[in-house]
């Protein structure tokens, strides 16, 4: 199923998707005689026995009740604000690791993943704007990542139990700001990462139980419709279940907590010559079976200005 977060005039909610309508689940819920559904989607992922089994009714019986267009409606990320931080995968895919021409330690392929994350005020929709500030970034970057969300929480979990704690997958743009995540501030990836409107996501959670274990699904980002990046997640050095597995060795994963999964070659930093987003660029990120992630780059200058 995909399950969508959208806003229509003064009203949020939560919906399902079929083809090109919406079936809102609330409205859809009173007309079959159920009780409200959860209001957003952490809520539905806190308790998604009654939620996704409430989502499979409506999906079956469509045909009786009434939609809204999806073209009509504006999608929202499917989780507007996460809890916490967005957690992220830092090289995850050899070509990537190849690209960036090093030739020291960090060209080795990691015997560990490489963990960071991003603000989750970063977090914004499919067709929001993503902010280019002249006075902190000239060098701002695309990067197509695979999200994973997760459903049930816990720790020390065994890969061979990582798919039991995935609620569903989505599209996540890892925006970067090169100079600030490769030059400042002690060389870290947090701030750089982190610049509001820098993780696009959705353009809707697909649940898990719609993939194959593990999913090999090509991703792909274009930049006003020309190919940068093109790979399959099958290229991952590191699986959805290892990297499940890691982060919650002696560290809670909860529900609701979102996981970009690392991109593949081709962002700008390592293109030659290297490439840059500019105001106006429309930036699609693409993974079967999910959808497509399209936001565009608009030029923003500081509040204090």
């Amino acid at each position: 199923m995909r399950l969508a977060t959208y806003q229509h005039g003064d009203e949020t909610g939560l919906g399902v998707i079929i083809g090109s309508q919406l079936y809102d689940l609330a409205a859809s819920a009173a007309q079959l005689g159920h009780p409200r559904p959860p209001a957003d989607m952490l809520g539905l992922i806190d308790d998604p026995v009654p939620g996704l089994s409430m989502c499979r009714e409506i999906s079956a019986a469509a045909s009786s009740l009434t939609p809204r267009p999806l073209a009509g409606v504006r999608l929202l990320a499917p989780i507007p604000r996460p809890r916490q931080n967005v957690l992220c995968v830092g090289r995850n895919y050899l070509d990537h690791i190849a690209e960036s021409g090093d030739t020291g330690p960090a060209a080795v392929i990691p015997d560990h993943p490489m963990f960071f994350t991003k603000r989750a005020s970063s977090v914004v929709g499919p067709g929001a704007g993503i902010p280019w500030r002249a006075d902190l970034t000239s060098d701002l970057d695309w990067e197509a990542e695979l999200g994973i969300v997760i459903g049930t929480g816990g720790r020390d979990i065994a890969e061979a139990d990582a798919h039991r704690h995935i609620f569903g997958l989505t599209c996540i743009n890892d925006v970067s700001a090169r100079e600030v995540q490769i030059s400042r501030h002690g060389g870290q990836f947090f701030k750089g990462k982190s610049l509001d409107g820098s993780c696009p996501m959705g353009p809707w959670i697909v649940t898990w139980d719609e993939f194959e274990n593990p999913p090999e699904l090509d991703i792909a980002c274009r930049v006003n419709g020309t190919p940068k990046q093109s790979s399959n997640t099958r290229n991952m050095i590191f699986s959805i279940a290892r990297i499940i597995s890691e982060l919650s060795a002696g560290m809670t994963l909860e529900p609701g907590d979102v996981i970009a999964s690392g991109t593949p070659d081709g962002v700008g930093v390592h293109r030659r010559p290297a490439e840059a987003l500019a105001p106006g660029d429309v930036v699609e990120i693409e993974i079967a079976s999910i959808g497509i992630l399209r936001n565009h780059v608009v030029a923003a200058a500081s509040q204090t200005a």
